[in-house]
């Protein structure tokens, strides 16, 4: 039972479906992507305020043992009854709470989280990243993923990016072909845009270690800029190889979650680079625990994504701001991904740079009438 206090408390929780078309699709080692589904939180306080968070994974269960019906599933019967009730004000006390009863599920309590920063912040009148301990950066600067899988395409995209001057970064997703074919195509990209551009690419643990020891030369000769998980997530050891070996840059994704896991990686040595995701590390928070890890150990930080719509890539943002360093910039593009989202105002990127909202909470406001037309349930009804 939790005793009432004077502080605004907890009185709902939704966890919204929603499915967005995506722009073209998007190739990954694991999936092809031809939409994004996000989960959104809406948490309502007795003082009136809400807080939203986002909750978005890649291609269903393609990338991770969280999908998007298992985050509503785990928010709806599990999170919500701890949930209610609970001071509003005190994120560290109700992530604790949650903690103790659900354990793993770090995309529904990276949601959670967020609304609960959100929902603090506009009470208070300040951003997210003033609750982070404030921003070190205004501004963030964001590659874009070339995921078409044809070179001529991907290269005309890239082209036009950087003419306009909103991407000079590019990822490039490989994998799921052959090497050889992969490796081709890469130097095909790199050759075509030249000194205009940086590539990195990811493969997503596509590769073993043997194809990775034998290929990663040819990245390199290609004129790639980084590495991203060659290799299995659990293959710690074998990163730790990768990493000796070659004088390329090696950033670890998908295997490094908690402080934890950073720890573990920095104490092998088995990347020069970790990728922070607030899906991964359960919200904001928990971000810059694994940055400061990172930090100490001299690892550098880049800011992912899975992918998320305008909310979660502007709590991300917000996250990322608030990084000590955060030298290998981010790939905060997901917003950009889909033909529309949900909020009032999206996400942008000019002059290669994504500015971090100012506003109180993370400055994002639902659309209504959006959120009702793409929602999955279809509980409310468009307003023309």
């Amino acid at each position: 039972m939790h005793i009432k206090s004077n502080r605004p408390c907890i009185t709902a929780l939704e966890a919204i479906i929603v499915d967005l078309p995506t722009i073209r699709e998007h190739r990954l080692a694991m999936t092809t992507m031809s939409r994004q589904t996000l989960v959104i939180v809406r948490l309502s306080c007795d003082d009136g305020i809400e807080g939203i968070g986002e909750a978005t994974t890649i291609g269903g269960l393609s990338y991770g043992d969280q999908s998007p019906e298992s985050i509503k599933l785990t928010l709806d019967h599990y999170v919500n009854p701890l949930v209610i009730g609970m001071d509003a004000t005190s994120v560290n006390a109700v992530l604790a709470k949650v903690d103790q009863s659900v354990q793993g599920n770090s995309l529904a309590k990276s949601a959670l989280e967020t609304a609960l920063l959100d929902a603090q912040g506009k009470r208070l009148g300040a951003p997210v990243h003033a609750l982070l301990g404030g921003a070190v950066r205004n501004s963030l600067p964001v590659l874009w993923t070339l995921a078409s899988g044809d070179s001529a395409r991907d290269i005309e995209e890239a082209k036009q990016l950087l003419d306009i001057r909103r991407h000079k970064v590019f990822k490039l997703k490989i994998g799921k072909r052959s090497p050889r074919q992969d490796i081709e195509h890469v130097a095909a990209i790199k050759n075509a845009l030249g000194d205009r551009a940086e590539i990195t690419v990811d493969i997503n643990q596509a590769w073993s270690e043997a194809t990775a020891a034998r290929h990663i030369p040819d990245l390199q000769a290609a004129g790639v800029m980084l590495v991203e998980q060659p290799i299995a997530r659990d293959n710690r050891r074998g990163m730790a190889r990768i990493a000796r070996m070659f004088n390329i840059p090696i950033m670890a994704d998908e295997a490094i979650s908690t402080p934890a896991d950073m720890f573990d990686y920095a104490s092998d040595g088995a990347a020069d680079i970790v990728a922070l995701k607030i899906a991964k590390s359960g919200g904001p928070l928990g971000v810059i625990r694994v940055a400061a890890v990172a930090d100490a150990a001299g690892i550098g930080c880049y800011g992912g994504t899975l992918l998320e719509g305008t909310i979660g890539s502007i709590a991300s943002a917000h996250a990322f701001a608030a990084c000590r360093r955060l030298e290998w910039g981010t790939e905060l593009f997901g917003p950009l991904l889909l033909k529309d989202d949900i909020v009032v105002e999206r996400a942008s990127v000019a002059e290669f740079e994504l500015a971090v909202p100012d506003a109180p909470g993370l400055g994002v406001a639902i659309d209504e009438d959006k959120l009702a037309f793409y929602r999955r349930d279809k509980t409310r009804t468009t307003v023309a």
